[in-house]
C-alpha cells in the first residue's frame, strides 16, 4: 500500500519557516522526503537567519532563501531561484505572519496597516508569484486563524488580515483550479507555540475554559492538517477552511 504522506520528489516552500509552526511544518515535510525551501526575513539582530540555519540542519539539502514577502521584487526573485534550483514548486504554505494587539481606540494606522501588509499582502504576493512555478496538481495552503472567523478583542488588524486570507483562499481556489491546483486554509485556534505561547497564564487559562476540548492545541495538530491538505487524500478539497481549534469556534 502506498504511503499517502510520502512527499518524495515534491518541492515544498513554507514562508516564515525559521521558527514556530512554520519550522515544524517544513521539518515534517522534510522527514517525509520533500525537497524543502526554508524562507526567512533578515532582522537587525540576525536571529531569523540563525533560526533558519538551525532548522536547515535537520533537512537534507535544503534551500534557504532570505525574502521579505511584502516586497514583490524579492518574492519574484525567490520563485526564480526555486525554479532554477528545484525545477518548480509543488506545495506552498503561506505561513508568514505577525501580530500586534491593541484596542481600536489606541491602534495607530501604522499598527493596522503593518499587520495587513505582512499577513494579507504577503500571502497575495507569494501566491501570485508562485503561479509561474507551481506545477500541475500542486497545493497551496494559507494560514488563517480562529481570530479571522470570530473577531477577537484587540485584534482589529490581525482579525481583519486573517478574515481576508479566507476570502483570498476562495478566490485563489477558483483561479488556480485550471491547473488542477487546490487552495485551502487552516484556521488554528490557540496553539502551544508561536503567538499563543506568549499569552499571560491567566489569559491562557481563561481561553482553555472556553475550548470544549479544554486545552491548547499541540503544534503537530496544525502540522498534520497541512500534511493532509498537501496529500493525495485532499485531492478533491479546495476553497475550504479547516478549523483546528478544539471546538473553540464551530462554523
Amino acid at each position: 500500500m502506498n504511503d499517502l504522506l510520502d512527499f518524495t520528489g515534491k518541492v515544498v516552500l513554507v514562508t516564515g519557516s525559521s521558527r514556530g509552526i512554520g519550522a515544524e511544518m517544513i521539518k515534517a515535510f522534510g522527514k517525509r522526503g520533500a525537497k524543502c525551501v526554508v524562507n526567512y526575513f533578515t532582522d537587525p539582530q540576525g536571529q531569523n537567519k540563525a533560526d533558519a540555519e538551525t532548522v536547515a540542519k535537520e533537512l537534507k539539502e535544503p534551500l534557504l532563501i532570505d525574502c521579505d514577502v511584502t516586497k514583490s521584487g524579492e518574492v519574484e526573485a525567490m520563485m526564480k531561484q526555486i525554479q532554477e534550483k528545484c525545477g518548480g514548486l509543488d506545495i506552498l504554505v503561506n505561513n508568514s505572519g505577525i501580530i500586534r494587539d491593541r484596542t481600536m481606540k489606541k491602534m495607530t494606522l501604522d499598527e493596522f496597516e503593518s499587520i495587513i501588509r505582512v499577513n494579507l499582502t504577503g500571502t497575495f504576493n507569494v501566491t501570485q508569484k508562485a503561479m509561474a512555478v507551481l506545477r500541475n496538481g500542486g497545493r497551496v495552503i494559507n494560514m488563517s486563524s480562529v481570530s479571522g472567523e470570530m473577531g477577537l478583542f484587540g485584534q482589529a488588524n490581525y482579525s481583519s488580515s486573517k478574515a481576508a486570507i479566507i476570502a483570498l483562499t476562495k478566490v485563489s481556489a477558483r483561479e488556480l483550479s485550471r491547473q488542477n491546483i487546490t487552495v485551502n486554509a487552516i484556521a488554528p485556534g490557540f496553539i502551544d507555540v508561536g503567538m499563543s505561547k506568549g499569552m499571560p497564564d491567566e489569559v491562557t487559562e481563561n481561553f482553555k475554559k472556553q475550548i470544549p476540548l479544554g486545552r491548547l492545541g499541540d503544534v503537530h495538530e496544525i502540522v498534520d492538517a497541512a500534511l493532509f491538505l498537501a496529500s493525495p487524500m485532499a485531492s478533491y478539497i479546495t476553497g475550504h477552511v479547516l478549523n483546528v481549534n478544539g471546538g473553540y469556534y464551530m462554523g
